[in-house]
């Protein structure tokens, strides 16, 4: 059989294991509302203080519960049932949403309320992402688990499209916040039940007593693990500085002169392009020179920001977007597949939430960073320095990390 038919068949075989599709059911409803909610919470938030800064403090609530969380939920995910702890993240979510909806309806223009509710979300979402992670190996055979990161991708990418799109129509057909966070309470509640509905046969949480020593595992073992630590550091550093979704209302409403509805395709952009990176990933997967391509792509991601950031053309600036998202794919599918083929079952949520850490870091501190540099500088000098700071990233982590810049397979 040609080799390429076999990837073929290997990428849909995954699409038929049950506790696979209700899994990835749930995670479409949940993503989904969390983007649904993310744009109106920009939207509110900005159209109250007119404050680039202030959309900076909405990744920074979300961010710091996980920092100081993570070694919690991370051993969390390792000891209690996961199904359970899922299917209680998204019970949470749904409550974040009706206290969003709650402060909307009140009429209060107290921002500090928001805030205090993105808390809530971040310390939701500390226990929902290593979770999430660590349970999808346990849902599939391992011989096709590289076929379903790629679905799973491919799904989240979906997600990210359609929910800030949704989001920002609703927000402009309703005038305003309060059916949008309707919708992503309801969204966050079918995540549940669709978790409900999955049935785990691999694998069992861990019994290990709780010391210091097994809590601290997940740090050890990527500090072990020289690529892996090379790989989720790139990705936290280059995002970090190169984010620029945090600033997307000030560019929707100030330089590209649009609505809600621009911000929702603005916010979508990069997640076309992430999934159109997926789905050929899932096709035609990385078999050689994984490191150097990951390397390339992060530069790639810099290059693009600067474009975007440079761009007063709403269509350029959605292509740059795009782009940016398609580059970027490669280092999150590289980055998944390292951590979930080498770690052991039993110490997936500790390392998973490790790994969460820097993710949110890039992406939540990184909208902080955005935010205070578009306060200092302006929002165009914010983002173009930013992407230029990614470039140079990469360069130095080529050097610095040899182990990464010479890996070739991830999966043997």
């Amino acid at each position: 059989m040609p080799a390429s038919t076999t990837v073929a068949s290997g990428g849909r075989a995954v699409l038929a294991v049950p506790a696979f599709r209700n899994y990835e059911i749930a995670r479409f409803f949940s993503v989904i509302a969390l983007e649904m909610q993310s744009v109106a919470v920009g939207w509110q938030v900005y159209d109250i203080t007119k404050r680039p800064l202030a959309l900076g403090f909405t990744g920074l609530a979300q961010f710091v519960p996980g920092v100081l969380l993570f070694l919690v939920s991370g051993h969390a995910a390792d000891r209690i049932d996961r199904r359970r702890l899922l299917t209680g993240c998204y019970g949470g979510f749904a409550i974040c949403s009706a206290l969003l909806l709650g402060i909307s309806v009140s009429g209060t223009r107290q921002v500090n309320l928001i805030y205090a509710v993105l808390i809530l979300v971040g310390v939701v979402r500390s226990f929902n992402m290593p979770v999430s992670r660590a349970i999808l190996p346990q849902l599939v055979p391992m011989e096709i688990f590289t076929s379903a990161v790629a679905w799973h991708s491919i799904i989240f990418q979906s997600a990210t499209i359609l929910g800030p799109a949704v989001g920002g129509v609703i927000y402009a057909a309703f005038r305003g916040p309060s059916a949008v966070y309707t919708a992503a309470m309801a969204s966050a509640m079918l995540a549940g039940i669709a978790t409900l509905r999955i049935r785990m046969t691999q694998g069992a949480s861990s019994r290990e007593p709780i010391s210091w020593s097994t809590v601290l595992a997940g740090l050890r073992y990527i500090g072990r693990e020289k690529v892996i630590l090379g790989s989720i550091s790139l990705d936290l550093v280059a995002v970090l500085l190169g984010g620029a979704v945090a600033l997307l209302p000030v560019y929707a409403r100030e330089i590209l002169r649009t609505g809600p509805w621009g911000l929702g395709i603005l916010r979508s952009a990069s997640s076309i392009g992430a999934a159109g990176m997926a789905i050929l990933l899932a096709y035609r997967p990385l078999r050689r020179r994984s490191g150097v391509t990951m390397l390339w792509c992060v530069a790639g991601f810099g290059l693009f920001t600067v474009i975007f950031g440079l761009s007063r053309n709403f269509a350029l600036s959605v292509v740059s977007l795009i782009l940016v998202g398609a580059t970027d794919m490669v280092s999150v599918v590289i980055r998944a597949t390292l951590v979930q083929v080498k770690t052991p079952n039993e110490m997936r949520g500790r390392v998973n939430a490790v790994d969460m850490v820097f993710i949110g870091a890039s992406n939540q501190l990184g909208e902080f960073e955005s935010g205070a540099t578009a306060q200092w500088f302006g929002a165009v000098p914010a983002v173009i320095l930013g992407g230029i700071g990614a470039i140079v990233v990469t360069a130095l982590w080529a050097w610095w990390f040899p182990d990464l810049r010479n890996a070739d397979r991830l999966v043997e």
